[in-house]
């Protein structure tokens, strides 16, 4: 599986590399000892310069990051608050533009990290999987659109794709599990039906669309937490 994160565990070497261990499956398999049967590739996208224009970058602070215990598991971090209402549809999209400073500035790094684990571990080409957060979702969304023939099924969480991004996806029928925060003020619901609806009229029926109603933009933290996603993952295959 290759995990890609949110914004705000990106980073610049060694010192701030245990953000990526702040959310998503590699914090499950290790600090709440999830049995995960996955090779887990979380690399860490490089800063880019976003460190001087966000201020949440810099605040951040590591002691937050959940640790492995010998016994028991550490609390979990608390859901954000939800005062946004729940959102509609949107009908339309503007020309797709990639997020500044994404993951697809590292796209040949990323299928090269994965080309590298099949080459040198025990690992099935045919069952690899692709899912991120946030900026990892729409991240998700471009490397599957840009390599439709590598992964046997994605799931984007609290990130939507741009229509544009779909022909080749549908062309390769992988299957799709999405996810949004019905309350989420960062990643809106709405601008996820665009790109769900032009799946089903390319004739893409593989496509599964989550809303957690109750929850914001740290929906991932269910999602991830539970054992569905994981399960449906393991049950897709590429056709040998």
């Amino acid at each position: 599986m290759l995990f890609l994160h949110g914004n705000g565990e990106r980073g610049n070497g060694k010192n701030e590399l245990d953000f990526v261990l702040k959310h998503g499956p590699l914090m499950e398999a290790w600090a709440y000892k999830k049995d995960l049967p996955f090779i887990i590739i979380s690399p860490q996208l490089h800063m880019f310069g976003m460190d001087e224009t966000t201020s949440y970058l810099n605040d951040r602070d590591t002691t937050t990051i959940p640790r492995r215990l010998e016994e028991g598991l550490p609390d979990r971090e608390p859901f954000f608050g939800t005062p946004e209402t729940m959102d509609g549809a949107e009908s339309e999209l503007a020309e797709y533009v990639t997020l500044p400073n994404g993951w697809d500035k590292v796209d040949q790094d990323l299928m090269g990290m994965i080309d590298h684990v099949l080459g040198n571990y025990r690992a099935d080409s045919n069952r690899v999987y692709l899912s991120g957060l946030s900026y990892g979702g729409f991240g998700t969304w471009h490397l599957a659109s840009s390599y439709p023939d590598r992964f046997a099924a994605i799931a984007p969480v609290v990130g939507w794709g741009h229509p544009d991004l779909m022909e080749p996806i549908a062309e390769h029928d992988i299957p799709v599990w999405a996810f949004s925060g019905g309350r989420d003020p960062v990643v809106r619901t709405k601008y996820f039906y665009p790109g769900i609806n032009k799946l089903e009229e390319l004739g893409h029926t593989n496509v599964r669309f989550t809303t957690h109603e109750d929850m914001g933009h740290d929906a991932w933290k269910r999602i991830y937490g539970g054992d569905d996603l994981y399960n449906w993952l393991l049950e897709q295959q590429l056709e040998e």
